[in-house]
């Protein structure tokens, strides 16, 4: 991966695929910034590789390709503390065009674009930015702290259904039509407090659910979302033994965003 390589690498062999970030044409030495999910790594295509150089010199932005070359001990171009790889590049000795690319509407490379409307209309050039990934990595890391720990806690997580008929229960409902059964509706649970009752009476003692719940109440305009898991128990200890587990489980999820929290958290009068 590109964004994997670092200064210990030198002196090894690679081969990268991905997307070209930037590229700048030094006349004898051609650069080109590789991107692909972990990162950003420089490739430098000499003049001297007659092959590589002629498609170095058709790539563009956007284009895909494929790269094999070494990590020479020493960085011709200047470094990019910006990114992780910025003390390395690649001297490549082969590279394949796999696929060419318009000119985009807007560059993955970009920090920020301002018009949200292009950005939802290409959503494709926009979860290829650094940022839009990170917050993808992000989390799914988080998602990922919060299930091991139920599941080290004893929850068993356990798919309920996502769509079931509508309860009068006053809520505001999300009704998916039935092609099965014209003029019929399904309902998207905003509560699972059904399927709760059913795990809970047949001795499921602790679950969290895989899917993600509905919000009952909120503005008409606001679209589903995914909120916090629900964690039912139908037996909690008198001693109050459940409390540390209930507390430990922010400590995990704000570990894995890099944040280390304080206890005990600070109590305000209201």
């Amino acid at each position: 991966m590109c964004g994997e390589l670092r200064a210990e690498d030198a002196g090894q062999d690679v081969v990268l695929m991905g997307w070209v970030n930037r590229r700048r044409d030094h006349g004898g030495l051609i650069f080109l910034d590789l991107r692909d999910r972990s990162g950003i790594a420089q490739i430098v295509v000499d003049e001297k590789v007659t092959a590589a150089h002629a498609k170095a010199d058709a790539a563009r932005p956007e284009f895909v390709i494929a790269v094999k070359g070494r990590v020479p001990p020493s960085r011709r171009g200047p470094r990019q503390p910006q990114h992780a790889t910025g003390e390395i590049e690649v001297v490549a000795s082969k590279l394949l065009l796999l696929n060419d690319a318009r000119t985009p509407p807007f560059s993955p490379a970009e920090d920020a674009i301002a018009n949200e409307e292009v950005r939802l209309k290409y959503r494709y050039l926009d979860l290829r930015r650094t940022e839009m990934q990170a917050n993808f990595a992000l989390r799914s890391r988080v998602a990922m702290a919060i299930r091991n720990y139920l599941v080290s806690e004893g929850f068993l997580e356990i798919e309920t259904p996502f769509m079931t008929r509508s309860t009068p229960e006053g809520a505001r409902d999300y009704l998916v039509p039935s092609r099965v059964h014209p003029g019929n509706f399904y309902a998207l649970p905003q509560s699972p407090q059904i399927f709760k009752q059913i795990l809970m009476v047949s001795g499921f003692d602790r679950y969290f659910p895989d899917r993600p719940l509905l919000p009952r109440r909120g503005p008409a305009r606001r679209p589903p979302a995914r909120v916090h898991p629900d964690r039912p128990r139908n037996v909690l200890p008198a001693d109050g033994q459940h409390l540390p587990r209930r507390r430990g489980l922010p400590h995990r999820r704000f570990a894995a965003a890099g944040i280390a929290l304080t206890t005990p958290f600070r109590a305000y009068d209201v």
